[in-house]
């Protein structure tokens, strides 16, 4: 049982409480409790079983033989009844209390007439000494425990008390102004100071956390922690009173085990775990370092410092990113044996239904995953190339394990799963603009009748090719005639360029182009269907290019 009275002296200073202590009852009840032990050790030994004898909570001694109809409970339950008697009789004197010898054994008798127990020789023998000395134990134990209660529960005593609860109120109420003088200044000296120490928090010049919030949060913090104190306080002073009276002492135990086992356990388990978490640490600060190596290399790699054959420089950095993944795995199953709880059943059940919920509710991320990894590695684009995906096309501006992110010429963002990218075809446009490739080879079709010479309309083709500004000069554009058809030839117009990302626009040029070289060169952009429905006195050609033909 804890002593709490020295648990005042620290928390309170009391040292006025000690000229009101109440007499050591924990003193005459330790010797008890020593003799009593001794008494269960016999008894455990000899096979019987003893009842106590706690007239006043605490046990005073053990009766385990019956004598005629009464039971050892019975004996035991009418002897603290006739010790409580004596304790209430206001006349009682220790003298009075006497050892007498009578058929059954050895009586304590009070005033020659009131038998408080009997000891018979089974009694000496059950605890190993004679009836005559354990009769005496007993006596001594009896009055001094009458005494003590007596002592106890005085008017002076109860004065005492009294007096010492005052204090003790007292003592809290002083340190409950304490406590709440001491947060408001430093409340105050914050908010007086709120331009030093209070900045907020920025991301990329953009406030997260304002100057004010970063404030306003502090305070809570501290008006939270004054509430902490001020409930301990509280809930200190409980136990500090209950103790002071006897009929409540039990209570304050009860309160400071509520708080001190918890805590001797927490700290315990804390310094048994510290061996463990020494090792995690070394654990963990090893593969740092080792992560940290990796990096410098990869970091090399990625700049073109180290080149290994055959491996590309825009692989270094999703390589590294696997092997981080990998290391950190191997570095989670080194040190899971050495936390706390590692092996109880509720610990590996709670990993197993994580690892289950991972499995069924992540097998499309995974695959996503995996795709973006295999596609990392297979470089049929990069960030910033002109492609297609399916019906999709437009500049990459993103790639993550998951998804790649297009953006079409009409500003539109498209996500596309990395599974369905691995899974379909892609083109991409931009493979070949680098400054040793000649660049996308745009082109584009007309059909023209047979009676337009070839030479005419391979002249204006090219005319228009060269006209249009995002087509390269060099290597120079080529017409290739795809079909001779039934009606009319099919004709190419091939030209390259290095602005794959803007062919809308380039092509839209290229057709402006073609109608005005042809219309300029006499050149009917039609089908030979429509030329046998009309009238044919008319030409398609518009009036200002006829003009000028004319001129």
């Amino acid at each position: 049982m804890m002593n709490f009275k020295s648990i005042l002296l620290y928390l309170f200073l009391g040292l006025s409480i000690l000229s009101f202590s109440q007499p050591q009852k924990h003193d005459n009840s330790s010797v008890e409790r020593y003799k009593a032990e001794n008494d269960i050790s016999r008894q455990k030994k000899n096979g019987y079983k003893g009842y106590p004898v706690k007239p006043f909570k605490d046990t005073l001694f053990f009766i385990y033989n019956k004598i005629g109809s009464f039971t050892a409970e019975n004996r035991a339950n009418a002897i603290a009844s006739r010790i409580e008697l004596l304790y209430k009789d206001p006349f009682f004197k220790k003298d009075s209390l006497i050892l007498n010898n009578s058929e059954s054994g050895v009586d304590i008798v009070y005033k020659s007439d009131f038998v408080v127990m009997s000891v018979t020789d089974l009694d000496g023998k059950t605890i190993g000494k004679s009836n005559f000395e354990l009769a005496q134990k007993n006596l001594a134990i009896i009055q001094k425990s009458i005494l003590f209660q007596k002592e106890n529960n005085s008017v002076e005593n109860w004065v005492k008390r009294l007096g010492l609860v005052l204090l003790l109120l007292s003592l809290v109420v002083v340190i409950v102004v304490v406590i709440n003088k001491i947060f408001k200044w430093f409340m105050f000296f914050l908010v007086r100071r709120k331009e030093a120490y209070f900045l907020g928090l920025k991301v990329k010049g953009t406030y997260v956390f304002s100057p004010k919030k970063h404030l306003e949060f502090v305070l809570k913090i501290v008006k939270f922690i004054r509430l902490v104190a001020l409930l301990f306080t509280f809930y200190i002073s409980l136990p500090a009173i209950f103790s002071v009276f006897p009929e409540t002492e039990t209570y304050a135990t009860t309160l400071l085990n509520w708080i001190f086992s918890p805590a001797r356990a927490a700290f315990i388990g804390f310094v048994d775990f510290l061996p463990n978490l020494i090792s995690i640490l070394v654990i963990v600060i090893l593969f740092r370092f080792l992560l940290k190596t990796i990096k410098f290399f990869v970091e090399e790699i990625e700049k073109g410092q180290i080149k290994i054959e055959g491996f590309y420089s825009d692989w270094a950095k999703p390589t590294f990113n696997i092997i981080k993944v990998l290391i950190y795995a191997f570095m989670i199953v080194i040190i899971f044996p050495y936390l706390p709880g590692s092996n109880s059943p509720i610990f590996q059940g709670v990993s197993v239904f994580v690892g289950v919920l991972f499995s069924l509710g992540s097998s499309n991320a995974i695959a996503n995953m995996i795709a973006g990894l295999v596609i990392t590695y297979m470089r049929p684009f990069k960030i910033g190339d002109y492609i297609k995906i399916g019906d999709v096309s437009g500049t990459v501006i993103e790639k993550t394990p998951l998804v790649t992110r297009i953006r079409t010429p009409k500003q539109e963002d498209i996500t596309i799963p990395n599974a369905t990218v691995l899974s379909s075809s892609s083109i991409n446009y931009s493979a070949n603009v680098d400054e040793n490739g000649k660049g996308l080879l745009i082109h584009t079709k007309v059909t023209i009748g047979y009676d337009s010479p070839w030479k005419a309309v391979h002249e204006a083709l090219l005319e228009a090719a060269s006209r249009t500004d995002l087509l390269e000069k060099t290597p120079k554009p080529f017409v290739l005639q795809s079909s001779l058809d039934d009606f009319y030839v099919a004709y190419e117009i091939n030209a390259y360029t290095k602005k794959p990302n803007q062919q809308p626009l380039i092509y839209s040029l290229l057709h402006q182009n073609i109608q005005d070289c042809f219309n300029e060169a006499g050149l009917e952009i039609m089908s030979p269907h429509y030329n046998s429905l009309r009238d044919g006195n008319k030409t398609t050609i518009p009036e200002n290019y006829s003009k000028k033909e004319n001129k």
